[in-house]
């Protein structure tokens, strides 16, 4: 009997330009660092990038590389180098791929991308704690092994509604890294040059999120695997044209898809919503997994993190201040919810799966109660997986699969699909 053959991912074709656009940004940061010009800022996935841009920064993202170390799986070799030097296994891992990386001189850009030998060095490192306190120690790190200045933003948390107050505090922090940068740069702050930044990072936004909206049509497009890799440009280029270019392809070849009826998932039967972080070291796999059991997940919290709707270019630091704190990892567990109960509805989903990450609590949701009050209050069933963004020690291959598996039989079980 001839062995079953998985089914295939069906690629995006747009995934070839954003490769090019994925290099040509790796190329220009390796070139300022070698030829001293323009210079070169770090910044959080969720920080200030559109003033950097504004000052003639070439901008940076740590966490991008952190992605790509869990990716390529290189994460698991690198993190024991960080834990030798004190840093707990229990801490965000994308910061212990990436110390530990530091430490013996690795990279997947040296793999990737021809001539490139490292990390960009920074020539200042702005950071934001919307996210979580281990972006600040992970950029002193750095800060000190560079000699560079390490500035920021401290932000609130557990915010249950955004108001002026917050809008206040985060806005006034933004305004006073103008002095510093400037100092840095050379360059005085052009308020035209921000404005117009804001503007292309809002555009960038909301085609994004007319990108990720299409996996409401039935059949979806596309799956969260799918835009765990398409959202780079709009983490790494949100405030320049070319990420606005892209998405602008992307989303009329998911337009084209939709209009021939292309399925991300073939036969697609259920729709999934991820909370939480991607495990990046098994996107493949799981990807395979959930096309064999005809099961299409949809959409994410995590990729919708970079949909800042508040931005607004007639008021840049205060949307930006706004846009940075109604983040979802920034809010109380209320407007959580409340959020989720909307995708959950927009989507049509069937189960929630929600990703317990051993070293990522601000961003799991799934340890004081969530899942078994949003199926209390709505009958959406979900499950938790223990697993992590980088570190595949916390995860199980076979735990996972076994989870889901079942659970997908029990969603086939509550349709009254006979298997």
């Amino acid at each position: 009997m001839a062995e079953k053959k998985s089914p295939e991912i069906r690629k995006i074709a747009a995934a070839q330009a954003m490769r090019r656009l994925m290099a040509d940004h790796f190329y220009e940061l390796d070139r300022a660092m070698k030829e001293g010009h323009p210079k070169i800022a770090w910044c959080t996935s969720v920080g200030p990038a559109e003033l950097l841009r504004a000052m003639g920064f070439l901008v940076y993202f740590p966490e991008n590389h952190g992605a790509m170390l869990g990716a390529t799986r290189m994460a698991t070799d690198t993190i024991p180098a960080a834990n030798a030097i004190g840093y707990s296994p229990e801490i965000c891992s994308y910061l212990t791929s990436d110390v530990g990386a530091f430490l013996q001189g690795r990279t997947p850009l040296k793999d990737a991308y021809e001539g490139i030998t490292s990390i960009p060095r920074p020539d200042v490192l702005v950071y934001n704690t919307n996210q979580c306190r281990d972006v600040q120690d992970w950029f002193s790190w750095y800060g000190e092994r560079f000699r560079a200045p390490v500035i920021g933003v401290d932000c609130y948390r557990g915010v249950e509604t955004v108001t002026d107050v917050h809008v206040d505090g985060i806005a006034g922090q933004f305004e006073a890294l103008v002095a510093p940068l400037e100092e840095i740069s050379g360059e005085k702050l052009d308020p035209q040059r921000l404005r117009e930044a804001v503007r292309l990072s809002r555009r960038c936004s909301d085609l994004w999120k007319e990108v990720l909206d299409t996996a409401a049509v039935r059949p979806s497009p596309l799956t969260f695997f799918d835009s765990t890799i398409h959202m780079a440009p709009a983490v790494v280029m949100r405030g320049l044209q070319t990420a606005i270019d892209y998405y602008e392809e992307l989303l009329a070849e998911l337009k084209a898809r939709i209009a021939d009826g292309v399925a991300a998932v073939a036969g697609e039967r259920f729709r999934i919503y991820w909370e939480g972080m991607p495990i990046w070291g098994r996107l493949r796999d799981l990807a395979t997994l959930f096309l064999e059991l005809e099961t299409c997940v949809v959409a994410s919290t995590y990729a919708n993190s970079w949909i800042f709707t508040a931005l607004d270019p007639d008021e840049p630091f205060r949307s930006m201040a706004r846009a940075y704190t109604e983040l979802f990892i920034v809010r109380s567990d209320p407007p959580k919810e409340k959020y989720l109960e909307e995708m959950i509805e927009f989507f049509q989903v069937d189960g929630l799966i929600f990703h317990d990450a051993k070293t990522c609590s601000y961003n799991t949701n799934c340890r004081h109660g969530m899942p078994q009050r949003l199926e209390e209050r709505l009958g959406i069933p979900s499950i938790s997986i223990a697993g992590d963004l980088n570190d595949l020690r916390c995860y199980s291959d076979e735990q996972a699969r076994t989870q889901i598996e079942a659970f997908v039989e029990q969603l086939a079980g509550r349709a009254g699909v006979r298997q």
